[in-house]
Protein backbone atom coordinates (compact mmCIF):
# COMPACT_ATOMS: atom_id res chain seq x y z
CA UNK A 1 0.00 0.00 0.00
CA UNK A 2 1.22 3.09 -1.26
CA UNK A 3 0.39 6.24 0.62
CA UNK A 4 0.74 10.40 -0.82
CA UNK A 5 0.33 12.49 1.90
CA UNK A 6 -1.51 15.32 0.21
CA UNK A 7 0.89 17.99 1.96
CA UNK A 8 -2.74 19.86 3.27
CA UNK A 9 -4.00 20.08 6.64
CA UNK A 10 -5.61 16.88 5.61
CA UNK A 11 -6.10 14.29 2.90
CA UNK A 12 -4.03 11.17 1.12
CA UNK A 13 -3.76 9.15 -1.87
CA UNK A 14 -3.85 5.58 -1.03
CA UNK A 15 -2.59 3.66 -4.12
CA UNK A 16 -1.47 -0.15 -4.71
CA UNK A 17 -4.18 -2.26 -3.73
CA UNK A 18 -7.74 -3.55 -5.18
CA UNK A 19 -10.76 -2.65 -2.96
CA UNK A 20 -13.14 -4.46 -5.46
CA UNK A 21 -12.70 -7.87 -4.04
CA UNK A 22 -12.50 -9.94 -0.39
CA UNK A 23 -10.60 -6.90 2.58
CA UNK A 24 -8.12 -9.01 5.20
CA UNK A 25 -7.60 -7.86 8.35
CA UNK A 26 -4.33 -6.89 8.07
CA UNK A 27 -5.59 -4.35 5.27
CA UNK A 28 -8.34 -2.82 7.05
CA UNK A 29 -6.25 -2.22 9.82
CA UNK A 30 -3.54 -0.33 7.66
CA UNK A 31 -6.35 1.57 5.85
CA UNK A 32 -8.01 2.38 9.22
CA UNK A 33 -5.19 4.01 10.19
CA UNK A 34 -4.08 5.95 7.75
CA UNK A 35 -7.88 7.29 7.65
CA UNK A 36 -7.50 8.37 11.12
CA UNK A 37 -4.12 9.92 10.31
CA UNK A 38 -5.04 11.62 7.35
CA UNK A 39 -8.86 12.20 8.34
CA UNK A 40 -10.35 12.01 3.89
CA UNK A 41 -8.61 9.03 1.81
CA UNK A 42 -8.75 8.85 -2.02
CA UNK A 43 -8.73 5.34 -3.53
CA UNK A 44 -6.84 5.75 -6.86
CA UNK A 45 -6.98 3.67 -9.88
CA UNK A 46 -10.14 1.40 -8.35
CA UNK A 47 -12.87 -1.00 -10.30
CA UNK A 48 -15.24 -1.07 -7.98
CA UNK A 49 -19.07 -1.71 -8.39
CA UNK A 50 -21.55 -1.23 -5.24
CA UNK A 51 -21.52 -4.84 -3.95
CA UNK A 52 -17.39 -3.92 -3.30
CA UNK A 53 -18.72 -0.36 -1.82
CA UNK A 54 -20.82 -2.29 0.25
CA UNK A 55 -18.09 -4.90 1.28
CA UNK A 56 -15.96 -1.61 2.47
CA UNK A 57 -18.51 0.57 4.40
CA UNK A 58 -18.97 -3.04 6.58
CA UNK A 59 -15.17 -3.43 6.76
CA UNK A 60 -14.49 0.14 7.82
CA UNK A 61 -17.17 0.01 10.83
CA UNK A 62 -20.63 -0.70 9.27
CA UNK A 63 -23.59 0.85 7.56
CA UNK A 64 -24.90 4.01 9.43
CA UNK A 65 -28.45 5.81 9.04
CA UNK A 66 -29.18 7.65 5.81
CA UNK A 67 -31.68 10.06 7.00
CA UNK A 68 -33.90 11.75 3.79
CA UNK A 69 -32.50 10.10 1.19
CA UNK A 70 -34.26 6.80 -0.81
CA UNK A 71 -31.12 4.38 -1.27
CA UNK A 72 -30.67 3.50 -5.34
CA UNK A 73 -33.27 0.61 -6.40
CA UNK A 74 -31.92 -3.28 -5.48
CA UNK A 75 -29.84 -1.54 -2.22
CA UNK A 76 -30.81 -0.57 1.04
CA UNK A 77 -27.42 1.39 1.91
CA UNK A 78 -26.11 3.23 -0.94
CA UNK A 79 -27.76 6.48 -1.96
CA UNK A 80 -27.00 8.32 -5.27
CA UNK A 81 -25.22 11.73 -5.15
CA UNK A 82 -27.24 12.94 -8.67
CA UNK A 83 -27.24 15.71 -10.52
CA UNK A 84 -28.35 15.67 -14.42
CA UNK A 85 -26.63 18.05 -16.89
CA UNK A 86 -29.93 19.68 -17.57
CA UNK A 87 -30.65 19.84 -13.87
CA UNK A 88 -32.14 23.57 -12.66
CA UNK A 89 -32.28 23.28 -9.25
CA UNK A 90 -29.32 24.50 -6.86
CA UNK A 91 -26.12 22.69 -6.13
CA UNK A 92 -26.61 20.32 -3.71
CA UNK A 93 -24.72 20.21 0.12
CA UNK A 94 -22.95 23.43 -1.40
CA UNK A 95 -22.55 24.70 2.95
CA UNK A 96 -19.64 23.44 4.75
CA UNK A 97 -21.13 20.37 7.21
CA UNK A 98 -20.72 17.31 8.59
CA UNK A 99 -23.23 14.40 7.75
CA UNK A 100 -25.82 14.08 9.78
CA UNK A 101 -24.91 16.18 12.79
CA UNK A 102 -28.20 16.52 14.13
CA UNK A 103 -28.72 12.77 14.72
CA UNK A 104 -28.69 12.00 18.31
CA UNK A 105 -25.12 9.96 17.54
CA UNK A 106 -23.38 11.30 14.30
CA UNK A 107 -21.41 8.77 11.99
CA UNK A 108 -18.50 8.13 12.25
CA UNK A 109 -17.49 8.29 8.14
CA UNK A 110 -18.60 8.56 4.76
CA UNK A 111 -17.68 6.83 1.53
CA UNK A 112 -18.10 7.77 -1.86
CA UNK A 113 -17.35 5.89 -5.15
CA UNK A 114 -17.65 7.89 -8.48
CA UNK A 115 -19.61 6.67 -11.19
CA UNK A 116 -19.60 9.57 -13.95
CA UNK A 117 -17.33 12.25 -13.13
CA UNK A 118 -17.68 15.54 -15.14
CA UNK A 119 -14.87 16.38 -16.80
CA UNK A 120 -14.54 19.68 -14.86
CA UNK A 121 -15.59 20.89 -11.66
CA UNK A 122 -17.90 18.92 -9.31
CA UNK A 123 -14.69 18.62 -6.41
CA UNK A 124 -15.33 18.30 -2.69
CA UNK A 125 -13.83 20.76 -0.48
CA UNK A 126 -12.46 19.15 3.20
CA UNK A 127 -11.48 21.66 6.17
CA UNK A 128 -9.39 20.22 9.03
CA UNK A 129 -11.02 20.62 12.03
CA UNK A 130 -8.63 19.11 14.51
CA UNK A 131 -5.79 21.55 12.77
CA UNK A 132 -8.75 24.46 12.92
CA UNK A 133 -9.03 23.76 16.98
CA UNK A 134 -5.41 23.55 17.90
CA UNK A 135 -4.46 27.05 15.99
CA UNK A 136 -6.77 28.70 18.70
CA UNK A 137 -5.52 30.85 21.49
CA UNK A 138 -5.80 28.75 24.57
CA UNK A 139 -8.19 31.28 26.30
CA UNK A 140 -10.84 30.58 23.25
CA UNK A 141 -9.80 27.01 23.24
CA UNK A 142 -11.42 26.88 26.71
CA UNK A 143 -14.13 28.75 26.12
CA UNK A 144 -15.46 27.03 23.49
CA UNK A 145 -15.46 23.64 25.16
CA UNK A 146 -17.92 25.46 27.44
CA UNK A 147 -20.20 25.75 24.80
CA UNK A 148 -23.28 22.83 23.58
CA UNK A 149 -24.38 23.79 19.79
CA UNK A 150 -28.12 22.93 19.05
CA UNK A 151 -28.13 20.52 15.72
CA UNK A 152 -31.34 20.14 13.53
CA UNK A 153 -31.64 19.49 10.14
CA UNK A 154 -34.93 21.34 9.22
CA UNK A 155 -33.73 23.90 7.86
CA UNK A 156 -32.45 21.52 5.47
CA UNK A 157 -34.86 18.62 5.29
CA UNK A 158 -38.14 19.91 6.63
CA UNK A 159 -41.00 19.88 4.04
CA UNK A 160 -40.42 23.65 3.70
CA UNK A 161 -36.51 23.19 4.08
CA UNK A 162 -34.09 24.13 1.56
CA UNK A 163 -34.56 20.30 -0.35
CA UNK A 164 -38.21 20.45 0.38
CA UNK A 165 -41.21 20.32 -1.32
CA UNK A 166 -40.34 24.19 -3.20
CA UNK A 167 -36.88 22.23 -4.32
CA UNK A 168 -38.56 18.89 -5.24
CA UNK A 169 -40.76 21.61 -7.61
CA UNK A 170 -37.69 22.25 -9.56
CA UNK A 171 -36.98 18.74 -10.82
CA UNK A 172 -33.65 17.97 -8.56
CA UNK A 173 -32.85 14.43 -9.79
CA UNK A 174 -31.69 13.19 -5.99
CA UNK A 175 -33.97 11.03 -4.39
CA UNK A 176 -34.59 13.50 -1.37
CA UNK A 177 -37.27 12.49 1.31
CA UNK A 178 -37.92 15.51 3.37
CA UNK A 179 -40.44 15.22 6.06
CA UNK A 180 -41.27 16.55 9.33
CA UNK A 181 -38.94 14.75 12.08
CA UNK A 182 -36.03 16.84 10.61
CA UNK A 183 -37.30 19.77 12.54
CA UNK A 184 -36.09 17.10 15.50
CA UNK A 185 -33.32 19.26 17.58
CA UNK A 186 -30.22 17.06 19.41
CA UNK A 187 -27.33 18.67 21.11
CA UNK A 188 -23.56 18.24 21.22
CA UNK A 189 -20.75 19.85 22.39
CA UNK A 190 -18.98 22.64 20.16
CA UNK A 191 -15.45 21.05 20.46
CA UNK A 192 -15.85 17.39 20.27
CA UNK A 193 -13.23 14.54 21.51
CA UNK A 194 -12.45 12.66 18.55
CA UNK A 195 -13.05 8.71 20.15
CA UNK A 196 -10.95 6.85 18.56
CA UNK A 197 -7.35 9.48 18.47
CA UNK A 198 -8.53 11.27 21.76
CA UNK A 199 -7.73 14.46 19.16
CA UNK A 200 -10.09 17.31 19.97
CA UNK A 201 -12.02 19.08 17.28
CA UNK A 202 -14.49 21.78 16.28
CA UNK A 203 -18.18 20.04 15.19
CA UNK A 204 -19.29 23.55 13.86
CA UNK A 205 -21.38 23.03 10.76
CA UNK A 206 -23.38 25.94 8.87
CA UNK A 207 -25.73 23.61 7.93
CA UNK A 208 -27.06 22.36 10.80
CA UNK A 209 -26.61 24.17 13.86
CA UNK A 210 -29.46 26.00 14.65
CA UNK A 211 -28.24 27.59 18.29
CA UNK A 212 -25.94 27.65 20.83
CA UNK A 213 -27.54 26.92 24.41
CA UNK A 214 -27.67 29.48 26.84
CA UNK A 215 -27.40 31.91 23.68
CA UNK A 216 -29.69 34.05 21.86
CA UNK A 217 -27.96 32.94 18.32
CA UNK A 218 -28.65 31.69 14.81
CA UNK A 219 -25.93 30.63 12.49
CA UNK A 220 -26.46 28.95 9.40
CA UNK A 221 -17.95 16.17 12.29
CA UNK A 222 -15.53 14.75 14.09
CA UNK A 223 -12.48 16.15 12.47
CA UNK A 224 -13.41 17.61 9.26
CA UNK A 225 -16.14 20.06 6.85
CA UNK A 226 -16.93 19.69 3.77
CA UNK A 227 -18.66 21.32 0.93
CA UNK A 228 -19.68 20.20 -2.65
CA UNK A 229 -18.76 22.90 -5.47
CA UNK A 230 -20.21 23.23 -8.80
CA UNK A 231 -18.67 23.97 -12.39
CA UNK A 232 -19.90 21.50 -14.12
CA UNK A 233 -22.91 22.55 -15.75
CA UNK A 234 -24.23 20.74 -18.67
CA UNK A 235 -22.41 17.75 -17.51
CA UNK A 236 -23.86 14.83 -15.29
CA UNK A 237 -22.30 13.80 -11.99
CA UNK A 238 -22.94 10.79 -9.88
CA UNK A 239 -21.44 9.43 -6.81
CA UNK A 240 -22.94 6.07 -4.90
CA UNK A 241 -22.43 6.86 -1.50
CA UNK A 242 -22.56 5.03 1.69
CA UNK A 243 -22.27 5.97 5.66
CA UNK A 244 -19.84 4.43 8.34
CA UNK A 245 -21.54 4.00 11.98
CA UNK A 246 -19.94 5.46 15.04
CA UNK A 247 -17.69 2.84 16.76
CA UNK A 248 -18.93 1.39 19.84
Amino acid sequence: MIVEPSGQACGATIRGIDLSGPLDDALVAAIRAEWLRHRVLAFADQAMNDDALERFTLAMGGFGFDPFFEPIPGRKNIAAILREPDEKAPIFAESWHSDWSFLPRPPAGTCLMAIEVPPTGGDTLFADQVAAFAALPEQRKAYLRSLTAIHSAALAYAPDGTYGEKDQALGRSMAIRPDDSAREHFAHPLVNLHPETGEEALFSTMGYIVGIEGMVLLWDNRAVLHKATGGYEGHRRELHRTTVAAPG
